[in-house]
């Protein structure tokens, strides 16, 4: 089957489910506008205008699973909403809050879900081009602010907010989901990835206790407004496991850290990715060892999680440029820095 592009009848069809979803809540309110969003590969994006209904419930947001594909794995927005859900009691803002989900009749009927549109800038500092960030100041106090946000994830107990029964993904289990990845790219794109897979099974570091990951933490991911963060988004590929998979992550994007995805022009400003580290372990109270080998592993997931967008891309004809086109060469060299961290 194949992913069918956003016709008249699926917006026909989305709008009819939306409206009978918001008059049940709020009786006599209507769609009066339904339109696509431009968003990532793995599920469609609209915006909701409504009448009748409550200030902050319009516009929303809606996102579908792609029609006429399996709504699993990262399609599968029904377990996003569940999570999403699962967050609203915590600490802070952490993700959307979901209105409304519907598990439509797949894979020709996509599920969704609807959401409050979270404001601000979203932007990965590092790899926009200099006239198209943030002013330094802002980047370095929302990497900070992202921190902090990230150790309330953290604290967040799965068992207490309903997610007691979501499986432990082991660190093992992290490295052979991106090797699955690197299995099905050319050799141009995989490299020698199958000796750092090794490397990384033979030097599996002792877990922490588990928590709720993101598993993309990041600006990138991220609405802000002047120094803070509002939301996170894009919870895709969530999951319960280690905490230093998610701080590894988000300490990749500073500006010391050589993503080979940078702009090569000035620094964008945010904090050294050791000053991220030490934030969050400030404020989750505890001191996280074995780093070497999460940012070993954050590479090794890295050229594997590009390596799948560069091959859709190749098989599209798409040309690829800015942060993308820079990523090409960079896939080798992010496993040659994942051994180096391994001291292979």
């Amino acid at each position: 089957m194949t992913v069918r592009q956003v016709d008249d009848d699926l917006l026909a069809a989305l709008r009819e489910q939306v409206d009978a979803h918001t008059a049940a809540r709020h009786r006599g309110s209507r769609v009066r506008d339904l339109r696509p969003l431009t968003g990532g590969t793995s599920s469609l994006t609209f915006t909701v205008e409504l009448e009748g209904v409550p200030r902050a419930e319009t516009p929303m947001v809606l996102k579908v699973a792609p029609p006429g594909l399996p709504p699993v794995r990262n399609r599968d927005v029904l377990r996003q909403a569940r999570l999403q859900k699962a967050l609203q009691a915590a600490e802070r803002t952490l993700a959307p809050n979901v209105f409304f989900s519907d598990p439509g009749i797949p894979p020709e009927v996509p599920p969704f879900m609807a959401m409050n549109l979270v404001t601000g800038e979203c932007v990965e500092p590092v790899l926009q081009p200099q006239g198209e960030r943030p002013e330094p100041g802002q980047v370095h106090a929302r990497f900070l602010d992202a921190a902090r946000l990230l150790a309330a994830l953290h604290r967040v107990v799965p068992e207490a907010v309903g997610l007691g029964a979501e499986p432990v993904v082991g660190l093992d289990e992290e490295i052979d989901r991106w090797t699955r990845a690197f299995d099905t790219l050319p050799a141009e794109l995989s490299g020698d990835y199958r000796r750092v897979a090794a490397a990384l099974h033979a030097t599996v570091p002792a877990p922490l206790t588990p928590v709720i990951n993101h598993g993309d933490f990041r600006l990138g991911n991220a609405f802000c407004a002047d120094g803070r963060i509002n939301a996170v988004i894009d919870w895709e590929i969530w999951s319960v496991g280690d905490p230093r998979v998610d701080v590894s992550w988000l300490a990749f994007f500073t500006d010391d850290a050589g993503h080979p995805a940078a702009d090569p022009g000035p620094a964008a400003g945010t904090p050294a990715g050791a000053d991220v580290v030490r934030a969050y372990q400030a404020d989750i109270g505890r001191t996280l060892p074995d780093l070497d080998w999460f940012h070993a592993l954050t590479r090794y997931k890295e050229s594997g999680l590009t390596g799948l967008l560069i091959k859709r891309a190749d098989k599209s004809g798409r040309q690829l440029t800015g942060a993308m086109a820079r990523m090409r060469p960079g896939l080798p060299v992010l496993l040659d820095q994942a051994m180096h961290y391994l001291g292979r």
